[in-house]
């Protein structure tokens, strides 16, 4: 593990760090808030930077927690080689463990989004003694579950034909700002049509990224990797960790009724509805997710 930098942004100590994981690869990771808290671990989605949790998210989640946030492989400032070493998804898991283990920390709370909360099942059903809880939004319920009398297989809708669209151009290659004008367009149909979407504020965002990345290419390796070793949903009837499904009722990815399936296929599991919530973080949901968040990880030691 090699420490980067120290700084200080407002009142909020963050720290960045390289942890090395298997096959070669290094991952990026930011911690920020005070160490003596509970850790709470931010498991972004397929092909975004851990940059993709705002920063006001992070602020206000720290002032319960020691919060971590980090690039998955061939994200970001992590290492990219997916051509050269691929991978399966499932590795990405493996990863969040990884991380958890070069900070030194033997329990956290986890929250995952979209291929983030895919993970967090994976984490639940492979490392459920080292979380504290777990959240998961934006994601579907893992393959090979068992039926749910009250939602079938066919009331499960696909993600919004748009997305498809822009999806089918994934990975080409973009001048910045060809790509840059791309990349809004994506996070305007993954707001959904409830909040108002301001175009600057994503663009701010992937300007960032790219700063931060050092590249406007656009990431594609998770759409390319092995999906196999996933059809675990019905494992999931044995998970005993506190679990929070928040419904994203505007979610263009994985709509209603997708969170009440995943809930339903978890013991125990809670499910709220945070209104207006998309597929996107824009500032107009920090306060109600973060809020969401913290009244569920305050419930546990």
């Amino acid at each position: 593990m090699a420490r980067v930098t120290d700084s200080q942004t407002g009142g909020l100590r963050r720290t960045e760090i390289f942890v090395d994981v298997a096959d070669g690869y290094r991952l990026w990771a930011e911690m920020a808030g005070d160490p003596e808290r509970p850790a709470l671990l931010l498991v972004m989605g397929a092909n975004t930077s851990g940059l993709g949790w705002p920063d006001e998210l992070v602020e206000l989640l720290s002032r319960k927690h020691f919060v971590v946030r980090y690039d998955h492989r061939d994200t970001g400032r992590s290492t990219h080689a997916f051509h050269e070493r691929p991978y399966p998804i499932r590795a990405l898991a493996d990863d969040a463990i990884a991380i958890l283990d070069a900070l030194r920390i033997e329990r956290a709370h986890v929250v995952g989004m979209s291929l983030g909360g895919t993970l967090v099942q994976l984490l639940l059903l492979d490392h459920a003694d080292r979380l504290m809880s777990a959240t998961i939004f934006g994601s579907a319920l893992l393959g090979g579950a068992a039926t749910d009398p009250g939602i079938s297989d066919d009331d499960l809708p696909g993600p919004d034909p748009r997305l498809l669209a822009l999806w089918a151009e994934l990975g080409q290659e973009r001048d910045p700002e060809t790509e840059l004008r791309w990349r809004v367009e994506h996070w305007r149909v993954l707001n959904g049509d409830v909040l108002l979407f301001d175009d600057e504020e994503f663009a701010d965002l992937e300007r960032r990224i790219a700063a931060h990345s050092g590249t406007w290419h656009s990431p594609a390796a998770h759409a390319l990797a092995d999906q196999s070793g996933m059809e675990r949903g019905a494992e999931l009837a044995n998970v005993l960790v506190p679990t929070l499904v928040i419904d994203a009722p505007e979610d263009p990815i994985t709509p209603p009724p997708h969170a009440t399936r995943l809930a339903h296929a978890i013991p125990n599991a809670t499910l709220v509805t945070v209104p207006g919530l998309g597929h996107a973080l824009p500032l107009a949901i920090v306060s109600p997710l973060a809020a969401t968040i913290i009244a569920h990880t305050g419930r546990r030691p």
